[in-house]
């Protein structure tokens, strides 16, 4: 089955298509030739990712999914949260957002924070959504190459490094999308079963 990914983040693609199993081609938008910008409109994690999500089945009539994820720091109030990609402003600049969230977090003790993805999939017009979680701290300071975003400054809980040090394939077993699409391919297993 090809399903279409609604992103434009070759990384996000390439992430999720790694843990794809045989039988499943992922697909990013720019792979379909889908320039557009979709607009991500709503207030939560969940309305974004089924605003991406219509967008692209409404037009396509194709299997898809789209996914939205935030880093929610506690001390912030679960902030940035559905801003995370824009939290300084709308470039989506990644230093720049990390040094906004530093300077944000610096009178608080509390560094626990949460990485949350909402994955919605619409398969032959039914929406279903599925949730990953990874729990664990933020660091002072940027340690690590790979990755993307706040990867930098993420430890997950039980581990030293950041997810940024991490190879990507450990990053993708345990990260919050790698849990959103497990739980997607166990779905889309269970339909074929």
């Amino acid at each position: 089955m090809k399903i279409c990914f609604a992103s434009h983040n070759q990384g996000k693609v390439q992430e999720i298509a790694a843990l794809s199993p045989e039988g499943i081609e992922v697909v990013g938008l720019s792979d379909l030739s889908i320039h557009e910008d979709i607009e991500e409109t709503g207030s939560t994690l969940e309305e974004n990712s089924a605003i991406k999500a219509r967008y692209v089945f409404d037009r396509y009539k194709m299997p898809v999914f789209a996914d939205d994820s935030g880093l929610e720091v506690n001390a912030l109030n679960g902030d940035p949260g559905v801003i995370t990609a824009r939290y300084a402003g709308p470039e989506r600049d990644n230093q720049k957002n990390i040094e906004l969230l530093l300077k944000n977090l610096e009178k608080f003790n509390d560094k626990t924070a949460q990485f949350r993805t909402v994955i919605t999939l619409i398969l032959d017009g039914k929406e279903t959504q599925f949730e990953g979680i990874v729990v664990g701290e933020i660091q002072n300071e940027l340690r690590g190459v790979n990755g993307f975003g706040y990867d930098p400054i993420f430890v997950p809980k039980g581990f030293d490094r950041t997810f940024a040090e991490m190879d990507p394939e450990e990053k993708n077993k345990l990260s919050h999308r790698a849990k959103a699409f497990q739980k997607l391919l166990s779905y889309l297993k269970e339909l074929n079963g």
